[in-house]
Order: C-alpha cells, then sequence, then structure tokens
C-alpha cells in the first residue's frame, strides 16, 4: 500500500512478520523531505518493531522503533553523516537522531536527542 509519493507500508513493517507497520505522518513527511533534499533514493534498514524483534535485535527496551515513530535509514550515495547534518539542520530542537557507520535513526520524539 502506497502512503507517499516515495514509500510503501511494506518498507516499514516489522521484520518479525508480525503485522505491526505502523506509520507516524511526521515521520513519513521526514523522509519524504530527505529523500526529496538529496533528490536520491531512501532505504529503511528498520522502521516498526514489535517487543519480541526488538529484544532479539538487542533494542533498547525504550525503543521509538516500538512505537512507530523511527526509522532506521541508509541514502543512495550519501554518507550518514551528510544525512545526520541535514535532519539536524532542519530540526535544530526536535526529533531522535542518530549518526551510526552505516545508517542514520531518525526518530520523531517531541524532545531533542542527538547520538
Amino acid at each position: 500500500m502506497k502512503l507517499s509519493e516515495n514509500f510503501d507500508r511494506s518498507e516499514f513493517a516489522c521484520k518479525d512478520k508480525c503485522g505491526f507497520s505502523t506509520v507516524d505522518v511526521e515521520l513519513l513527511c521526514v523522509l519524504e523531505l530527505v529523500r526529496y533534499h538529496f533528490n536520491s533514493p531512501v532505504t529503511i534498514n528498520s522502521a516498526c518493531r514489535c517487543e519480541k524483534h526488538n529484544a532479539e535485535i538487542g533494542g533498547t527496551p525504550n525503543s521509538k522503533h516500538m512505537l512507530g515513530i523511527a526509522a532506521d535509514i541508509v541514502v543512495k550515495d550519501v554518507s550518514p553523516q551528510k544525512v545526520y547534518d541535514f535532519i539536524c539542520n532542519h530540526a535544530p530542537d526536535k526529533y531522535g537522531i542518530g549518526n551510526y557507520k552505516t545508517f542514520t535513526h531518525i526518530d520523531v520524539r517531541k524532545m531533542c536527542g542527538r547520538w
């Protein structure tokens, strides 16, 4: 099911195949903004996680992925650092944004978090 111009609900689904695929509208908007800004495809490595799957992969017990408000993404031909910098500059006072070696984490929490 197509959610927006560039994203389908199946991309957000829990890898445990439990059926959990809630997608936060604000998260979807941020991902579309990233896609538009870099003019490059965005791959979602991990989005929704049920409690069981989150525990199996070593996710934190209070992971935003379990609320359907987080995604770990890769932008084709763009470094995670550049993606991180762009989102931080776009939303300096909100969201949880993490810079990892191979991906960028974004969650649409109301408070600001950076790592």
